[in-house]
This record gives C-alpha cells, structure tokens and sequence, in this order.
C-alpha cells in the first residue's frame, strides 16, 4: 500500500527521473539513504514500470504524428499472433491499443513527414489482412505524456 510520500515521490519521479535523490529526499522530508531505499522499494514493486530518456521528436527528425484505425475481419489468435508480429517490425508504430466500438485498433506513428506514412502503410498492408485503415494526420499535440495521477494507488 502507498503512502503520502510514495505517491509524492512517483509524481516527482514522473517530471524528471533525474531529478538529484538529495532533491527528492528534501522534497518528501526523509533522509537520502531513507529515500533511497523507497524508491528502490517502489521500483522493485512494479510501481516504477522503466526509467527512460524521451526523446526531442522535432530534434531528431521525426515530427509528424499520424493515428491511424484499423479494422479486421477476423479476431482469433492466429491473426493477432501474425498482428502482433507485423507491428513489431515497424519501427515508426509507437503505440497500438485494442478498442471497443466499430473500430479494432488505434495506432500512433512517429514520422519524418507525412509522405512517409505511405511507405508505413505498404509494409504494413504487406504483412497483415486488414479489412479497412484509415488514417489522421495530427496538426497539434494539445497534451501529452502528462503524469498518471498518484492518487489511486
């Protein structure tokens, strides 16, 4: 179970990973070695998932967000399997959700401009039966990666 200072540590650790544990430590009111021993605890509890960098998509050349639907005809496990599969292969799919409603899936690409999703599309379309894809171009990212609230641990 969670505690205040947990949750509190979790939502620091959200904003910057790399903020100094002497940082955190203060900002929880415990001794470093005491912090550093919880956020080891809380690390080792699945309650931090992985610490990476996120990346400038502007600076390194990727820009562009298209989502994209899919819908298929077929739902059973060899066609996810094979799905499963192809997506893995592409490097530009960020992110893919299974949805409810009349639409099977939900992806994310990053991209170098929006020609290339063309390119995206015909591997994809090579390797997997889809029934319908239909794609959108993002013009704005309004709010992203914002941190998960702490408050229902």
């Amino acid at each position: 179970m969670l505690d205040d200072r947990d949750r509190r540590l979790l939502a620091l650790l959200q904003v910057d990973a790399d903020t100094s544990l002497a940082s955190l430590a203060e900002a929880v009111s415990l001794s470093v070695s005491a912090c550093s021993r919880r956020i080891a605890r809380l690390a080792e509890a699945g309650y931090v998932a992985r610490r990476v960098a996120r990346l400038d998509r502007r600076r390194i050349g990727l820009p562009t967000t298209v989502w994209v639907l899919l819908k298929t005809g077929r739902h059973d496990g060899e066609w996810l399997d094979k799905f499963r599969r192809a997506i893995g292969d592409i490097p530009e799919i960020v992110e893919v959700h299974r949805l409810t409603g009349n639409v099977d899936y939900i992806m994310k690409l990053a991209l170098p401009n929006v020609e290339h999703y063309d390119d995206v599309y015909k591997r994809l379309i090579h390797r997997i039966e889809l029934f319908d894809v239909s794609a959108y171009i993002s013009m704005e990212t309004v709010k992203a990666d914002g941190p998960l609230s702490t408050d229902f641990a």
